[in-house]
């Protein structure tokens, strides 16, 4: 039979990163160099790489930063005394938070005021959910996993409600959402799901394709929670094997042996001529035969943060004048 690739749609870049990577891009235009960005505006070591050619900084704390310069907080959000320390510093801020993650901090604040006990279904340490525990640390508790939810306890006397990190297994987070509710029959869900369409889409694509797979690649880093996670999802559904790369420089010949059908996708946050190069690599293997089996059509488009979006006008109108 021939070697083919069955490439999956919808792959890479969701709105929330395009957001967040063309911040940091137009901030630098802007503002000039160096725009220092608290953690990595995504999680892929390519595009921060780049990034950090044409001027940025990465850095993990603000203390890092000069005071009075321009700092960029990445697409998993920050806890409030994050802007706080910065507001104390002096620095000029722009948050490229994914507006999806935004409503979980929202979710969690609400529900916070509403003197509801919240169980977070995250990993720790994970970004998001350090930003997202931030925001009410002492209604908020930490699930990994259904057998942690085996383990938490909650007061019977007062209301719990459920929110997730953003880029989770759809299937594990409902495993324990479903433990915690054989466990605490009250429990409540948010008003809609917190777990991103692009996850869920690009976990979907997989699931379609892995069956018929003798080997799956997904392109993405390491802390790359979605990444990994499609990973996962290519095994569960039926791939041979599955592997992550972060770039052509990764792959392995010998996952090829006896292999007909290549799976190939990306996570959310992975450009595409990453995924163009493991497409070449491929070709140059016999796998030139590459059909893209969609099943979403993603047209969600973020609009810049506000204060950027500001200041741009204003250089706008100022070079017209």
């Amino acid at each position: 039979m021939p070697k083919k690739v069955l490439l999956a749609a919808p792959r890479g870049y969701c709105a929330g990163v395009d957001r967040a990577v063309v911040t940091v891009e137009k901030a630098l235009e802007l503002y000039g160099a160096p725009v220092y960005v608290r953690k990595q505006i995504v999680h892929n070591k390519y595009v921060v790489t780049r990034l950090e050619e044409s001027g940025a900084i990465f850095v993990d704390e603000l203390d890092e930063v000069p005071e009075g310069a321009t700092v960029v907080f990445s697409a998993h959000g920050v806890a409030p005394s994050v802007h706080a320390e910065a507001a104390d510093r002096g620095l000029k801020t722009i948050d490229a938070t994914c507006p999806l993650v935004t409503k979980v901090h929202s979710e969690a604040k609400r529900f916070a005021s509403e003197g509801m006990q919240i169980l977070l279904i995250g990993h720790e340490g994970h970004e998001e959910v350090v930003g997202t525990m931030g925001e009410a640390p002492d209604h908020m508790t930490l699930v990994e996993s259904p057998a942690d939810a085996e383990r938490v306890t909650v007061d019977p006397e007062r209301p719990v409600v459920w929110l997730s990190q953003t880029t989770l297994s759809v299937d594990e987070t409902m495993q324990t959402v479903d433990r915690l509710r054989e466990r605490i029959p009250t429990l409540q869900s948010p008003p809609s799901d917190d777990i991103c369409y692009a996850t869920q889409n690009r976990q979907a694509a997989v699931k379609t394709i892995a069956p018929a797979c003798d080997v799956l690649i997904v392109v993405g880093s390491g802390n790359s929670s979605n990444s990994v996670r499609l990973v996962e999802v290519g095994l569960e559904s039926g791939a041979r094997s599955s592997y992550r790369v972060d770039g052509v420089d990764e792959l392995r010949d010998e996952w090829l042996d006896g292999a007909e059908t290549v799976g190939l996708t990306s996570g959310a946050s992975v450009p595409e001529v990453l995924v163009a190069g493991v497409l070449d690599w491929l070709a140059e293997r016999g796998f030139g035969d590459v059909e893209e089996v969609a099943s979403a059509e993603e047209t969600l488009v973020f609009a810049l943060p506000p204060e950027l979006r500001r200041d741009m006008k204003a250089a706008a109108k100022a070079a017209t004048s």
